[in-house]
């Protein structure tokens, strides 16, 4: 149920760390009826030069799907974690927490640490409903946001998986080699308002004040 909104200059502390921990974030666009999803690097910044909102920069090339689907709606939906969890084991996989994988009987320190690993290791997902822009290319503005997405997404040398992530630290030559490409179109989303859930299932409702840039946060379940 719904309580009187508090209301906060800047994003709840539970979202910025969520945006300030997690590596990857699931973009969700849309266009004439037809849904798609894309798992992203990305970069959140309090505020730019160019804006006093908060603001995620992702990178797209210009001819995959969701930079078509940008181009002709620009309202995104973002999903953002950093649990890692795995479904718990059935019956039929409960004798499986006993062995290792070579056959052998696990020992206590073994099998607690598996029990860790396959704990929730965050306590709350975040929602994210934002209006997104493809900035122009060549700009200014491009660069700097480009730089900056630059700085937050070198990771050293990664595995290969840039149809996947696009815009992300998953070439062989690090995040800058695809970062830099000139052919790649930067995303600015501008935050608007969303939801925080947390493992025990209760939810947040936040917005953005459009004019004063303020936060209303309703508790709800």
């Amino acid at each position: 149920m719904a309580t009187s909104p508090a209301t906060t200059a800047q994003l709840p502390p539970e979202v910025v760390q969520c945006l300030e921990n997690a590596r990857f974030l699931h973009l969700a666009t849309c266009h004439e009826q037809d849904p798609h999803i894309s798992l992203m690097s990305y970069t959140y910044l309090p505020s730019t030069p160019y804006s006093s909102r908060p603001t995620i920069i992702m990178t797209t090339p210009p001819s995959s799907r969701k930079t078509t689907y940008l181009s002709a709606n620009p309202k995104v939906s973002i999903l953002v974690h950093d649990w890692v969890t795995h479904r718990p084991p059935t019956l039929g996989s409960e004798a499986q927490l006993s062995t290792s994988p070579d056959g052998g009987a696990r020992s206590g320190l073994a099998s607690l640490l598996y029990n860790i690993n396959s704990a929730s290791m965050s306590r709350i997902s975040v929602s994210i409903n934002g209006t997104a822009q493809l900035l122009p290319t060549a700009s200014d503005e491009e660069a700097w946001y480009k730089a900056r997405h630059k700085e937050h997404n070198t990771f050293g040398d990664m595995v290969d998986n840039s149809d996947v992530l696009a815009g992300s630290a998953t070439e062989a030559g690090g995040a800058g080699c695809y970062i830099e490409d000139q052919e790649v179109r930067v995303v600015v989303v501008q935050l608007q308002d969303g939801r925080i859930s947390d493992w025990k299932g209760m939810v947040k409702d936040w917005s953005i004040d459009g004019d004063q840039a303020n936060g209303r946060l309703v508790n709800g379940a």
